[in-house]
């Protein structure tokens, strides 16, 4: 990557916030309360990229990947896609922005039109936005995708039930990449996948980006899967991130305690290794985003908190060149003792 692609980011978000209204009772209709799925979120991605979103289910992932496409309205901050903000896109340039920024869903199962042929569901975005108005030009293109993401050419008029988990998801990634977008939110595309299965997409998705460039912004709750498509990581938890890094260094060097304990849940294949290892077992469940606690989000469960966790909210702050971290007690390793190397 050159030093001009690096500063000038394809997408850039600041400080985004997204909450959601809680009623208080259906009668009443009345709001007391709000969910704050997403605090003060910034990261950038450069052109030709990809950037791996991890932490557990809930922590709200999605609802940033869906709120960087406007598919929900982001409560504040801003996302700036090529330059433009996307809260002040309209008509047009909405659609636009839109063309040139895909989604891959999480559920193969349920992303795809049950009364559509995979034909018809990969030429829909061509269709929509206009692009090889010419019928034949368009179903030639569409059986070069599902060439390319591995399908069968010759299955263009069959329907989403007659293929596989696996099969279906590729039809999800073709229909992506039928307009040649520049940014792709892959929203856990492999999650619901087997474990062969999963192998088989991200390199699939690997090589598409080599072969157009398209950037990536990629999560996930599986840092092992992250591992083998990222180049750089943001670790999220209860709707903030508390490290950010590339790969090598977050991996290598993980400076925040949450990250160090999803790092230690990475299962080994050599049995006799994994034995040796130390987990890091976590203790209670994540906090309610109704009413996150005050300070570090993450001190009621964190091993080595203090009373200052408790009080005042950690800012991100940069512990080594290009590496993040939003702790009060940041440094390699933090949890005493602990031995997690892959």
């Amino acid at each position: 990557m050159t030093k001009a692609a690096s500063q000038q980011p394809i997408l850039k978000v600041e400080h985004l916030t997204k909450e959601f209204p809680i009623n208080n009772g259906i009668l009443s209709g009345r709001t007391s309360k709000k969910v704050s799925a997403v605090d003060d979120v910034s990261f950038e991605i450069a052109p030709g990229e990809t950037l791996g979103l991890v932490g557990e289910s809930g922590c709200g992932k999605s609802t940033t990947g869906r709120a960087i496409m406007r598919l929900t309205s982001p409560t504040g901050g801003r996302v700036l896609f090529e330059g433009n903000d996307i809260a002040r896109l309209k008509g047009r340039k909405l659609k636009e922005m839109r063309r040139n920024m895909q989604f891959i869903f999480q559920d193969p199962y349920a992303s795809l039109n049950p009364r559509m042929t995979i034909g018809e569901i990969v030429s829909e975005p061509l269709v929509i936005h206009n692009v090889m108005p010419n019928r034949s030009e368009r179903i030639d293109f569409v059986r070069y995708l599902l060439d390319i993401v591995g399908l069968n050419p010759e299955h263009i008029n069959r329907y989403p039930h007659e293929f596989s988990g696996g099969q279906r998801q590729r039809v999800g990634i073709a229909r992506a990449f039928a307009l040649r977008p520049r940014l792709i939110i892959c929203d856990e595309p492999v999650s619901a996948l087997d474990v062969s299965i999963q192998a088989q997409v991200l390199n699939l998705l690997a090589r598409l980006q080599k072969e157009f460039g398209t950037a990536y912004l990629f999560i996930a709750h599986d840092l092992s899967v992250v591992q083998h498509i990222s180049a750089k990581v943001a670790v999220m938890y209860l709707g903030t991130l508390v490290e950010h890094s590339d790969y090598l260094g977050l991996y290598a060097e993980p400076y925040h305690p949450y990250t160090q304990a999803l790092l230690s849940a990475i299962p080994l294949p050599n049995p006799d290794i994994q034995k040796k290892r130390n987990r890091i077992i976590l203790q209670g469940d994540p906090p309610s985003p109704v009413d996150p606690p005050r300070g570090c989000r993450f001190h009621t469960r964190c091993p080595i908190a203090t009373e200052k966790c408790t009080k005042e909210r950690p800012p991100m702050r940069e512990v080594t060149k290009d590496h993040y971290c939003a702790c009060w007690h940041a440094k390699p390793y933090p949890i005493k003792g602990s031995n997690i190397a892959l």
